[in-house]
């Protein structure tokens, strides 16, 4: 049962459509699964509704049953029941807005989409977590300042007390913030989010990540009990050690039986005060995917798998995602995150 009224997620969607400059007579089209939280989806409707727009619902029929190993939208990526789908696909491409409440990340037909100039809003979080971080102006200035930042950098440093020590060489790819609303033809975001990243360049990951006591693996959602060791060389991650919590996590890859989900993927920092590292320990597992552990300010945010977002060639159905709290992180020497607070004097 939601703590959150249709009135507050109503004025909620209404921001987040105000801040994405949809305009009377554009088209919104709600992409939904059996899944998708019906307050939501009603909410959703009706906000696009009070803004003018010509709202169209799509509802596809969930897929991967039988290959993805949880229930979490995270857990297998690239194929979404949007695949092989024309017609549903040509209506998302002549809209002016899609609310995708079913997870199109890493697909194929997102790329396609967006190249057509549409903009997509991801919207998976439970209501209460919606409500809270509705996005602000100010969280745009913020994550784009920072992205400019990040975009010139050609190394990134990141150490940290429990061990890590490592060096990404970036550049090569495009820098990507996320504050949780489409301002812009062609933008993705999510909300709600506040955080910016990268992607390494191919075989520029070298040295020690230490996952650890507290830190967060998703798609798993769990605080470490003990320390995982991961050996970066090469842009791969080459050894996994530690105790239980390490050999979850080298089966939960193994299942996947591709070697590119050991690739290094995104790497960058959460730049968002109203996400904590603490929430996931208050809810379900399938209450949500994790954004509030993504975003929460002054992690540092690393991902294996797939880098095909960016236009890159890895298109591996594993990704986790795993943010480390009291890191620091340099940018060619540059300190912009110092024992997990964002320095933002150096962001300037």
């Amino acid at each position: 049962m939601s703590a959150v009224s249709d009135y507050q997620l109503t004025k909620a969607w209404e921001e987040v459509l105000r801040l994405s400059r949809l305009e009377p007579g554009q088209t919104v089209t709600i992409l939904c699964a059996p899944y998708t939280n019906p307050q939501t989806l009603r909410t959703a409707r009706v906000a696009a509704q009070n803004a003018g727009a010509i709202v169209t619902t799509i509802e596809l029929p969930p897929i991967n049953a039988e290959k993805a190993t949880s229930r979490d939208r995270l857990n297998w990526l690239g194929e979404t029941p949007l695949s092989n789908n024309p017609v549903a696909l040509a209506a998302l491409k002549t809209s002016d807005l899609v609310l995708d409440l079913m997870v199109l990340l890493f697909s194929p037909e997102q790329m396609e989409i967006l190249g057509s100039g549409t903009k997509i809003l991801l919207a998976v979080e439970p209501p209460e977590i919606l409500v809270r971080v509705v996005p602000t102006q100010e969280d745009r200035r913020r994550v784009r300042r920072a992205t400019e930042v990040l975009s010139k950098a050609r190394l990134m440093r990141v150490t940290s007390p429990a061990g890590t020590d490592a060096t990404f060489r970036i550049g090569d790819f495009p820098t990507i913030g996320e504050y949780g609303f489409c301002d812009e033809p062609g933008r993705w975001d999510h909300w709600p989010s506040g955080f910016l990243f990268t992607f390494a360049n191919e075989g520029g990951s070298d040295g020690t990540i230490v996952i650890d006591k507290g830190d967060i693996l998703l798609p798993q959602k769990n605080y470490m009990a003990d320390k995982i060791t991961l050996t970066v060389r090469d842009g791969f991650v080459r050894e996994i050690e530690g105790d239980i919590d390490a050999q979850l996590m080298r089966e939960f890859m193994e299942a996947y039986k591709d070697p590119e989900a050991y690739a290094m993927a995104h790497i960058g920092w959460g730049m968002q005060p109203r996400c904590y590292w603490h929430t996931l320990s208050l809810l379900d597992r399938e209450q949500t995917v994790g954004m509030d552990a993504r975003a929460f300010e002054g992690n540092f945010l690393f991902s294996l798998g797939p880098n095909n977002e960016v236009g890159g060639p890895r298109t591996t159905a594993c990704h986790l995602d795993i943010p480390l709290r009291n890191c620091t992180v340099e940018l060619d020497g540059v300190v912009v995150v110092r024992d997990g607070k964002v320095v933002e004097e150096a962001l300037q």
